[in-house]
């Protein structure tokens, strides 16, 4: 009985020293900052029911933490404390540094009893708000040497915190002046990024900065609204919006973040494990809206921060692996994203009250963002050198191969030149007939040496070969007849010579008149000249058919495989080597449709194009006034025909319906003697027939001319459908 008497003691008395309140917190410097969190004696409401009147009646325990954590409950959170006056100002500010909690009601006791109720947060427009800052800021009329007591009723359905500061309103705001400041630095280094990838993202059209900048966006808004600064500049007076924005917010941040990271590190072609785990870590921050819409804002909240962490590490791991490959922007990302997870790891632990709440743990997290999206903005900068320097590279390696071709071309020219003016002049000296083939041949083997730039001539060359043969069996037949016709001449000469032995009163005075005449024509020297002129014939002759072998031989070298090919890639090679001859004034457009690969003879073709598009070109130069000229590539898939078709059209001086119907005639030409051969279009024809295809010309004087090819996919199907 004695121990029960002695145990019912001890508990009432520790009872009423739980329940006595703590000292008052005397303010005595008006200009001094006082963080009371500390001095508050705190108390759990799980019912969230309960009246001032009945909370005065519980049990409250004292506060030993400058900034009480309030961690992440659905319950109501008291405080209760007392403040004595003895600064000399009747006006004294509390001012909670917490700007996104739900709903925070200050209960000043009055000294006739009852309570003045001041309600704020987040449940209510910001412009019911005696002050206008976006943290709690209450106002405390306590004369000098009075004391009052109060109490705070605090709900949050995230985690909140009690930075409590008490002092006079000109310290409350120094204080809160200097937060705007560097808010303000903050704010200023999200736009001006945010601008520059804008600006970049304009001159690029790369859509990796356009994603960028959502996520620098997201990444400001961010802070902003945890900071209380979305609630009182952009929508004051959005209630549902200012109690949403802490979760809806991080979550349009985490989607901006992952897409970003996959874009930028190239998790597609580098890690495609990794760009689907990102893939998931989109799909999860968007299943996070499902809580938050039904209003269930603790569970929305749990589940951003679980997503948000899985993916931190997910990202983290990726950039590793991208960085092993060799991809040196990796680095840039795992530099600054580190930065930006050791603030969040700051901002967290002083949340858990493992880090005090102070100026350094208060603007980590805004520090951290700010050096990740600056770093990582000068890594995509950086990303715009390395394309420039292998677009360098590249153009740097086509220019040396462009020159290495152009001066075997131009060895080549030179030696074949050389040969055909050493067959010609060889051929010339035999006679008129002769001379004019061999007229003929140099033009052939001039244009032998424009075909072999592109090559091919071979039909043209076998054509060539078959009409020398005519004056050359000529020639070759009537050397024998020659040759027995001077030898009976010459049977006849010596039976004069005979006869010339003879006595002179014995020889006819005709014989006599012969004699003299064969000493006036020296018939030693003509007999031989005549031996001279036949071997001078039969070694033309003999090397004309040399080289007639030689022109048969050459006809047959450009048979090649049918090859399957992208007719886009021939056109671009093709405007490649052509690239010197386009004047400035000329736009060349590529409108490329989508066209499977087609099979044909990929050189052939080449050189159909390079001959259309050279005489569009010149068609243009004969303007004779210039402006703002143009070539139109237009490529096209018929679906139905089986066939693709390529035009070509020009702004030249186009060409009238005459010579329309003999552009394709071998050797019609409207050039000038000596700069056209006429044999363009004609190959380009008889190309385009042996590719089972088809061309059309429209044309008008003065509004230029459109080369329009049809060509079958497959030659062998198109062959055998048409036998069908």
């Amino acid at each position: 009985m004695l121990k029960r008497l002695i145990y019912l003691l001890l508990l009432v008395l520790f009872a009423a020293n739980a329940s006595k309140a703590a000292g008052p917190i005397v303010v005595t410097d008006s200009k001094k900052l006082m963080k009371i969190g500390k001095s508050l004696e705190l108390y759990v409401d799980k019912t969230n029911k309960l009246t001032i009147e009945q909370v005065q009646e519980k049990v409250f325990r004292a506060s030993d933490q400058d900034v009480p954590n309030l961690m992440i409950t659905p319950y109501t959170h008291w405080a209760r404390f007392s403040v004595e006056n003895r600064s000399g100002s009747d006006v004294l500010l509390l001012e909670l540094e917490y700007p996104t909690l739900d709903d925070i009601c200050l209960y000043e006791q009055q000294h006739g009893g009852g309570f003045i109720k001041t309600e704020l947060g987040t449940m209510k427009p910001y412009r019911e708000r005696s002050y206008d800052h976006q943290n709690y800021i209450f106002k405390l009329q306590v004369n000098t040497g009075e004391t009052r007591h109060y109490y705070l009723a605090i709900r949050a359905d995230e985690q909140a915190q009690l930075p409590i500061y008490l002092s006079t309103e000109t310290a409350i705001n120094e204080k809160n002046t200097q937060r705007n400041f560097i808010f303000g630095i903050y704010i200023g280094i999200i736009l001006v990024m945010a601008l520059y990838n804008l600006f970049i993202y304009l001159t690029t059209r790369d859509s990796s900065y356009l994603i960028y900048v959502a996520y620098i966006v997201c990444v400001g808004l961010t802070q902003a609204s945890q900071q209380g600064y979305t609630f009182r500049f952009l929508y004051p007076n959005n209630v549902w919006l200012v109690r949403h924005d802490t979760v809806f917010i991080p979550i349009l941040n985490g989607i901006t973040a992952a897409l970003f990271i996959q874009s930028f590190l190239h998790t597609k072609e580098r890690y495609p494990l990794g760009h689907k785990l990102l893939h998931g870590v989109t799909l999860f921050y968007v299943l996070c809206f499902i809580p938050m819409f039904f209003d269930a804002y603790m569970v929305a909240q749990v589940w951003v921060q679980i997503v948000a962490m899985s993916g931190s590490l997910i990202a983290i791991f990726a950039g590793v692996v991208v960085h092993r490959t060799g991809f040196k922007p990796a680095r840039y990302f795992l530099i600054a994203w580190g930065i930006f997870l050791t603030s969040v790891v700051i901002f967290v632990m002083r949340n858990f009250n493992l880090l005090p709440y102070n100026d350094f743990t208060y603007y980590a997290l805004q520090v951290g963002s700010a050096a990740e999206v600056t770093l990582l903005s000068f890594a995509l900068a950086n990303k715009i050198n390395i394309y420039r320097k292998e677009k360098e590279e590249s153009a740097a390696l086509a220019l040396q191969v462009s020159q290495e071709n152009e001066q075997l071309v131009r060895e080549q020219n030179a030696v074949l030149e050389a040969k055909v003016q050493e067959r010609t002049e060889e051929l010339q000296s035999s006679n008129k007939e002769l001379n004019k083939a061999l007229s003929n041949l140099k033009s052939a083997q001039t244009q032998l040496v424009e075909a072999e730039k592109m090559a091919s001539l071979g039909q043209l060359t076998a054509g060539i070969a078959h009409e020398i043969n005519n004056p050359i069996n000529f020639v070759t037949s009537n050397i024998k007849p020659l040759k027995l016709d001077f030898a009976d001449l010459r049977s006849l000469l010596r039976k004069y010579e005979e006869m010339e032995s003879a006595p002179a009163d014995t020889i006819p005075k005709q014989i006599q008149e012969i004699q003299r005449f064969k000493q006036e024509i020296d018939i030693d020297y003509v007999h031989n000249e005549i031996d001279t002129l036949i071997t001078g014939i039969e070694d033309g002759a003999a090397r004309t058919a040399e080289i007639v072998r030689g022109l048969r031989t050459f006809s047959r070298l450009d048979e090649s495989d049918l090859k399957t090919v992208d007719v886009h890639e021939g056109l671009n090679s093709t405007l490649v080597l052509l690239r010197n001859t386009i004047p400035q004034h000329v736009t060349v457009v590529r409108d490329y449709g989508e066209l499977p690969k087609i099979e044909c003879y990929a050189g052939k073709l080449n050189q159909v194009f390079l001959n259309i598009i050279n005489n569009a070109l010149n068609a243009i130069k004969m303007k004779p006034e210039q402006g703002e000229e143009s070539v139109t590539i237009r490529t096209r898939h018929h679906v139905d025909s089986n066939q693709v078709s390529i035009s070509i059209k020009d702004s030249g001086i186009g060409m009238t319906e005459k010579v329309k119907e003999k552009i394709f005639d071998p050797f019609f030409t409207t050039k000038d003697v000596g700069e056209g051969t006429g044999l363009g279009l004609s190959i380009v024809f008889s190309i385009i027939e042996k590719h089972q295809g088809r061309i059309l010309v429209e044309s008008q004087p003065g509004k230029g001319a459109e080369f329009i090819i049809y060509l079958p996919l497959n030659i062998s199907n198109h062959s055998s459908q048409q036998t069908l």
